[in-house]
């Protein structure tokens, strides 16, 4: 079995972070090394959150989380691992429970410039920065942001970047948020899980996930919409501005643009998807193929003048 890539070299920045409000936790970092989404970062709904950087140790992660699981404060969590750990000074971890206690541990052997800063329900911490004002920084950035919670911890790595970063430039990134509270289905408790793997510029290609992300859950949302049981003018309506909100994609991607005329068409508003299948034709006209396809698995109407008039477009 295959260690992550990123264990024992994640030199970087991060936060923890806890929104009471939106009950939503969540972890954002960035790292001049390969693929940090897959070390750094670890959340579970119900239980809390980890950063665990520096000279990695993985295993603070699921450790942490099974110790705040059981019943474990942060400060209780974090104490216990990195009493048992003999190379504690070289790491750097952030622990965050469901109660909003936070804790983090900067090693005294961590490269500098390194720190952190604890506030309400979050922490910023960083290690090898070119400078050490960087953890303030991102402390004041995310504590002045608005949006939601990964906006508010995208804000603070863009922040860190701004202050020098990392002094050995930058390469992965990565943006986690579940829901505070469990489900019984993790699935549906990730709200976003986002990974730069290898980019030159990680936070711009992370916050263009950010907006695609965002995007299609716009597009679902206006989609279930024309679902309702009692559709009826007033919902259309709302379903058609509601979908308007989304950040726009095209031409580069019609796929929001497409599903959302073919929602339109099967509840009922054939001729208020057509200027919405018109735009995805235009800009690329191979997605007309699609409609007749569509009708022989019943995903679409087979009604052949309607099929016809979306096609002659």
């Amino acid at each position: 079995m295959y260690a992550p890539l990123t264990a024992g070299l994640a030199h970087t920045y991060s936060i923890v972070a806890f929104d009471p409000e939106a009950q939503q936790l969540g972890v954002a970092v960035q790292s001049h090394y390969f693929n940090t989404g897959s070390a750094v970062p670890w959340l579970e709904a119900g239980v809390g959150a980890v950063a665990t950087q520096s000279f990695v140790e993985v295993s603070y992660g699921p450790l942490g989380l099974a110790m705040m699981k059981a019943g474990k404060t942060a400060q209780q969590a974090l104490a216990g691992l990195v009493a048992a750990d003999p190379l504690a000074a070289q790491r750097q971890v952030a622990m965050l429970d469901i109660h909003g206690n936070v804790a983090v541990h900067t090693g005294a052997r961590c490269i500098s410039a390194a720190g952190h800063h604890i506030g309400a329900n979050f922490a910023v911490q960083a290690n090898l920065m070119l400078r050490d004002t960087v953890w303030g920084a991102m402390a004041q950035a995310y504590e002045r942001a608005g949006g939601d919670l990964a906006e508010r911890m995208l804000a603070a790595l863009e922040a860190a970047e701004e202050e020098g970063g990392d002094i050995r430039g930058r390469q992965s990134a990565a943006l986690r948020v579940v829901a505070a509270q469990p489900s019984g289905q993790p699935w549906r408790e990730r709200v976003f899980d986002l990974r730069v793997d290898d980019h030159l510029t990680p936070l711009v290609e992370l916050r263009r996930l950010l907006k695609v992300c965002r995007a299609y859950y716009t597009w679902n949302d206006a989609e279930a919409l024309l679902k309702a049981e009692l559709l009826d003018e007033t919902i259309v309506r709302e379903a058609i501005n509601h979908f308007a909100k989304a950040p726009d994609l095209m031409p580069n991607n019609p796929e929001g643009v497409f599903w959302f005329a073919c929602a339109l068409v099967n509840a009922g508003y054939a001729e208020a998807a057509l200027p919405y299948f018109r735009k995805v034709f235009v800009a690329q006209p191979v997605w007309r193929e699609l409609v007749p396809r569509l009708a022989q698995v019943d995903l679409i109407t087979d009604d052949e003048q309607i099929l016809r008039r979306i096609i002659e477009l």
